[in-house]
Formats: C-alpha cells, sequence, structure tokens
C-alpha cells in the first residue's frame, strides 16, 4: 500500500469540519486497506504510530526538524525558521520549501506505508552517540522520497499535530461504520485494549472482543459532579458509598505476575519516576496478578497535600529517589478491576472493595483504601463530607453500591462532590511579554476551554504564578512556553496547546471579548497538569453549566 493514498485521504478530511463527513471518508477508505495494514492505518489517521498507552519518545525537536527540512529540501535554514514563524506549521514549510525544490533525487522511490510508519518508529529506538544523526538520515530518507504533500503529513505526525480534526470519537464510528458494528461495541472493546489499531484488527476479522491485560493500561470509570448531598443521593441511590476526594492523580497499579507497572490517567507510564511506590505495592499487595485504582496524593504530618507538591514527579527523570524522600505520596486504593487471571469489573463495588479488603495489607502513609462511609444519612454523610475537606481533600465521591466498573462518566454510577466553584482544567493558547522588571518573561496569559477538536478563549491570567521563591514561576512557565511558539505577533504569541492549568476563580461571565462566549472574573493559576491530556481540558458544554448552575444558585 502506498503512502500516498492515506495522503489523499489526510486531505479529504482536512476539506470538512464535519463529524459525519470525516466518518464516511475514512470507512470508505478503510474498508478497502488489507488487514495486515489496518493497524498501522488507524494509528496514522490518528496522527500517531504507537497505541496510546505505548512509549512514544520519538525524540524529534522542532529545531532538529528545521535541520532536517532545510538538508531535504537545500533551503537555508535560516528561511525554513522565517517560514515556521511565517505559518506555525513545519508540515507546511517542509511542503512549501520541497515544492520550490528544483528536481527530486533521480533514486527517489514511491514511498510504501509501510517504509513510512517502519522509519518512523525507529526514531524512538535509538540510544548513545550517534543518534542524532540516525534520526535526521531516516526523516531525510522519508522526504528525499516524499511528495511535497506527503511530507507535510510526514512532519506534521513527527510533531504529533496532523491537524486533520481526526478526534477518537471519528475513530471509532469509522470501524463501526466500515465493519458493520455497534459503535458501543466498537467502545467497548477500545475501553479494555485502549488501541484503535487493535479494536480494528479484531472488528475486521469479526472477532469483536477485548480482555483485560494486566500490563496494558485501560480506560477509567470517571465521576459526574453534583452540587449536593441531595443530588448525589437520587443519582447513586441509598445508601451510598462515600469516599474521600483527594487533590492527587489517578494511578492504575498492574501486575502481570512478574513486573508492576504504573499509569497515570491518561496512560501514561510513569513507573520509573515513583519506585518508592513499585516497593509498597510489592510488600503490601498480595495476588498472582491483578490491576487496582487509585489516587496517589502528597502526605505528610497525617494531612494530604495539594497536588501541586507531587506533580512534579510525574516527569521527572533525574534525582527521583531525592524526589521521593522530599514529596512522599500515599497510595490510596478504592478499586480492583483485574484478580488472580479474572475480570472483576462486573461484580458490584461493594463485592470488589470486600476483595480489596483482604488483598490489601494497609500502612498509614504508605498504602490504605481511600476512607468510605456506607450511609443513606445525610446528615452522617455532610459530617464526613467537612471531615474530608478538613483533612486536605477536595471533597467526596459518592457511589452506587451495586454499581459494575464501567470505564467514562455513567449517570446512577459515581458522582462527584466538591465546594462551588470547582475550578477548571484550561490549556494555555497565548501569551504577553512583560513589562519592566518582568520583561524577560511572558507574564500574561491566554486560557482556552474545548470545543470538540478546537479550542476557544476564555480569558486572561497572570495571578497564581511567583517572580521567584517557592511555586509556579514566570520564568519557568516562560522556558516551556517559547519550546511550543507557533506564531509571534512581536509582543505577544500563540502557542501550541500543550501545557494544561488548574484555574480557580470567582464567578463566570458571558463575554463578547472571547470566541467561547465565556470570561472567568479574577481567574488564578493553581498548578500545571502534567498528569493531564488535551482530552481532558474541560469543554464548553460543561463551562455553560457550571455557569447556568452559577447563576441559578444567585
Amino acid at each position: 500500500m502506498y503512502y500516498s493514498d492515506l495522503a489523499n485521504v489526510y486531505s479529504e478530511l482536512e476539506k470538512t469540519t464535519k463529524r459525519l463527513e470525516k466518518t464516511e471518508i475514512i470507512s470508505e477508505f478503510i474498508k478497502k486497506v488489507p488487514k495486515e495494514d489496518i493497524r498501522k492505518v488507524i494509528y496514522l489517521l490518528q496522527g500517531k504510530i504507537y497505541a496510546s498507552w505505548e512509549e512514544d519518545k520519538l525524540g524529534v525537536s522542532e529545531r532538529l526538524l528545521i535541520k532536517i527540512i532545510s538538508q531535504s529540501s537545500g533551503s537555508d535554514m535560516v528561511e525554513v525558521e522565517k517560514l515556521w514563524k511565517k505559518h506555525g506549521d513545519l508540515g507546511k514549510v517542509a511542503e512549501e520549501v520541497l515544492s520550490n525544490k528544483k528536481q527530486f533525487t533521480l533514486a527517489s522511490k514511491k514511498l510504501t506505508l509501510e517504509k513510512v510508519f517502519e522509519n518512523l518508529r525507529k526514531l524512538s529506538s535509538f540510544e548513545g552517540s550517534g543518534t542524532v544523526n540516525k534520526k535526521v538520515s531516516l526523516v531525510v530518507e522519508l522526504l528525499n522520497n516524499a511528495r511535497p504533500t506527503e511530507a507535510r503529513y510526514i512532519i506534521n505526525t513527527i510533531v504529533k499535530d496532523l491537524r486533520i480534526g481526526v478526534a477518537s470519537g471519528v475513530v471509532r464510528d469509522s470501524i463501526a461504520r466500515a465493519f458493520d458494528k455497534d459503535v458501543k461495541e466498537v467502545e467497548n472493546v477500545y475501553n479494555l485494549t485502549t488501541d484503535y489499531g487493535e479494536t480494528a484488527e479484531l472488528a475486521i476479522q469479526n472477532k469483536l472482543s477485548g480482555s483485560l491485560k494486566p500490563g496494558r493500561p485501560i480506560q477509567l470509570q470517571l465521576a459526574i459532579k453534583v452540587d449536593s448531598i441531595e443530588e448525589a443521593l437520587k443519582a447513586v441511590g441509598e445508601p451510598a458509598q462515600a469516599e474521600y476526594k483527594l487533590d492527587g492523580f489517578r494511578m492504575q497499579i498492574h501486575f502481570d505476575g512478574k513486573e508492576i507497572k504504573l499509569f497515570t490517567r491518561r496512560m501514561e507510564n510513569v513507573t520509573k519516576q515513583f519506585p518508592d511506590v513499585v516497593k509498597v505495592v510489592e510488600k503490601h499487595v498480595k495476588g498472582k496478578n491483578f490491576i487496582l485504582d487509585s489516587e496517589v496524593a502528597g502526605h505528610k504530618n497525617d494531612k494530604y497535600l495539594a497536588f501541586q507538591n507531587i506533580s512534579q514527579r510525574i516527569k521527572r527523570k533525574y534525582d527521583i529517589e531525592k524526589m521521593a524522600k522530599e514529596y512522599p505520596v500515599e497510595i490510596n486504593v478504592f478499586d480492583v478491576m483485574y484478580y488472580n487471571g479474572k475480570n472483576v469489573m462486573s461484580n458490584e463495588l461493594k463485592e470488589r472493595r470486600k476483595l480489596l479488603e483482604k488483598i490489601v495489607k494497609q500502612e498509614n502513609g504508605k498504602i490504605i483504601l481511600t476512607r468510605k462511609l456506607i450511609s443513606d444519612d445525610k446528615k452522617e454523610i455532610d459530617k464526613f463530607y467537612r471531615e474530608a475537606l478538613q483533612r486536605g481533600t477536595e471533597g467526596l465521591i459518592l457511589k452506587n453500591m451495586k454499581g459494575t466498573f464501567k470505564p467514562g462518566r455513567y449517570v446512577n454510577g459515581w458522582v462527584k462532590l466538591k465546594p462551588i466553584m470547582e475550578p477548571f482544567d484550561l490549556v494555555i493558547t497565548g501569551a504577553t511579554w512583560g513589562e519592566g522588571k518582568r520583561s524577560n518573561w511572558l507574564s500574561s496569559f491566554i486560557i482556552s476551554c474545548r470545543r470538540g477538536d478546537d479550542f476557544l478563549e476564555i480569558g486572561r491570567v497572570g495571578s497564581g504564578i511567583k517572580e521567584k521563591n517557592e511555586g509556579l514561576k514566570f520564568s519557568d512557565l516562560t522556558k516551556e512556553l517559547k519550546k511550543i511558539i507557533i506564531k509571534d505577533h512581536g509582543k505577544n504569541i500563540e502557542v501550541k496547546p500543550k501545557i494544561i492549568v488548574t484555574v480557580n476563580y470567582e464567578e463566570i461571565q458571558k463575554s463578547p471579548t472571547y470566541n467561547s462566549g465565556f470570561a472567568l472574573r479574577f481567574p488564578r493559576i493553581t498548578v500545571i497538569r502534567n498528569d493531564l491530556g488535551l482530552n481532558d481540558v474541560d469543554d464548553l458544554e460543561r463551562i455553560n453549566d457550571v455557569y447556568n448552575k452559577q447563576r441559578h444558585r444567585k
């Protein structure tokens, strides 16, 4: 199969913003894809070359890509960089300079999909001396044989920004349509495999059934926000199981019988960053194999610490043992999905909790089961709620006692009760250079919510960031944002949506200033969320829902 076939599909997808049209384009294409290529095609349609949970650090920076594009096209690096600032898209730069290339190499060959996939996968395999030159060679080889349009998509796949507007829901619906399957059936398999490539392979073979496998993360069950204990009990039934909602990060704990692996909510493998957690699990959890769900929180002097105290550990590569001592964590286990070779997701919550009580040897400050209360008494639950807040938690999660474990947000499953107003997780999409003593820093940041694949501005924020001392600093945020600038307008810049921040505020207001239609009053950044992905950015629907509830309360 030639890569040009896929490039043609990319081009068709770029021409429409309509979800149904995108679904039709993809489904008609993948019907014709050979079985041996279907997984690769599904990955590449998502702008990936690995499953969501696999390590996919290609190690090719945008700066290195400028060198590669220059070398392949014969263009000066300065000229390539100017075009990058103009377009804000290295893929378009590659397409333009290769279109101007006077002649293609005589030995150039038509690119196959297999060759593109193979070369891109090799990028993450190199280590040690000579690594950069090997990576340059692999990408240059592809560009030398690529037509200009193909070059654009190859480069944008490397930078993980394909820009064709294909969200995971479109991929799911396309697989269902192409192979005449029920959408829910496809989604259920993906929730267990977290791999649409594998899901498509199973569908094409008419074997659409996924299975849990320790060592491979799954989609997690999520809670719906409620505003009162009465609303919570109405949603999940009485009695309910109330548990502390910690200000930590979600961690899946996998043991396949040989090795323990730890994954965040967005399926990032953080086993190396948390050797202390691995040791605690080895010592305190018994079983031949298992998959546990937990919240890992900073914990000191019998009090839970705010998320920012441990967030820096998630991305840490060096001084890991030192960080573990400085920022100790407690594992709060609250569910089990797999145990001793059996999928227990369909067991009722009360049964799964009993199993946890048997297999986890608790030790305060190391590993415990989430503190819980089973009750239908509103006053008793309210007292438990206030105690949770006093201990530094975010509030409560209330659960249906008879509920099974279902990935995603489900009515009558889990609900979360937190003080009003609940913070939003938003992404930085722009910034402005400061003045005076802040002239070397970006000091005002545009924050955006999500609508489908688009990001809509909802305000500017400069509060919550420090000039020096502890906490999130202007200098650190500036350093990270400079790496992802896509357009430079003098004092103002646009950045690639990548850095997600939790934002507190006093009120949501209607506003014509921002394209979301809303503005946050007195916003304040509390922390960078390294554990979240772009799909976790709060969407416009939720902003609108909170706005309406806010007005109703008044």
